[in-house]
């Protein structure tokens, strides 16, 4: 069971997936605007957060760089719902922090598949540290760097960035992306691979250009 936080400030959509979750066997508490969630967020901190983006008193991409800016919140699996559907709005919440995205409207089973795959959290890799020349990926510490200086990436950046390297040399299928960073239920579009491989490029600075598309099959890390 884990405890989610939701921040809509739409009653029935925020019924909607308090109920869901809940059936799920999750604990879930509901805030309509961002007064109400940081005040609780400084007592008990939530396993997942669903955030809104459109809000009455802050933006969700707001709540989303506050809660990574601080020590306490900076690994937080944080899903976004949006109403907003281009690719700009899509690939801007991933840049801000977040680790996944829900376009509304959408379904009960997509909502907790979602949650379901963000959730899944594995035990530190047996290998304690993947490197790829000055490219370090510390599992122990969840730290990366390049030649000593820190990267800061989301959860899922991390985890496809892992992936590659342990994979490096060899062309990964967006399935078997898909299977081994979201999960085999993942419900989502794959091009959500290809905003997260973006944005994991753009971070990772001259290493990013190491990510090679394979065109219609998927990505290898040379």
């Amino acid at each position: 069971m884990a405890l989610i936080y939701i921040i809509e400030d739409d009653d029935s959509i925020r019924e909607i997936e308090e109920f869901a979750l809940m059936n799920a066997g999750h604990k879930v508490l509901g805030f309509n605007c961002a007064k109400d969630f940081y005040q609780k967020i400084e007592d008990v901190i939530p396993d997942l957060c669903l955030i809104d983006i459109m809000l009455p008193d802050q933006n969700g991409n707001e709540i989303v760089r506050h809660l990574r800016r601080k020590a306490d919140t900076k690994k937080l699996p944080i899903i976004m719902v949006t109403a907003k559907a281009s690719e700009l709005d899509l690939v801007k919440g991933i840049e801000d922090g977040a680790d996944d995205y829900i376009k509304k409207p959408f379904s009960v089973m997509e909502l907790i598949s979602r949650v379901k795959a963000l959730l899944r959290r594995t035990s530190s890799d047996e290998v304690k540290e993947l490197c790829l020349d000055g490219l370090i990926v510390n599992n122990a510490k969840h730290e990366v760097s390049i030649d000593g200086k820190p990267v800061e990436l989301t959860y899922k950046e991390y985890k496809l960035l892992s992936l590659f390297i342990v994979n490096r040399g060899i062309v990964l299928t967006r399935e078997i992306i898909m299977d081994e960073v979201w999960g085999t239920d993942y419900a989502g579009e794959t091009r959500t691979i290809d905003m997260h491989v973006k944005t994991l490029r753009r971070k990772l600075g001259a290493y990013g250009s190491r990510i090679k598309t394979i065109r219609n099959v998927g990505y290898v890390i040379e």
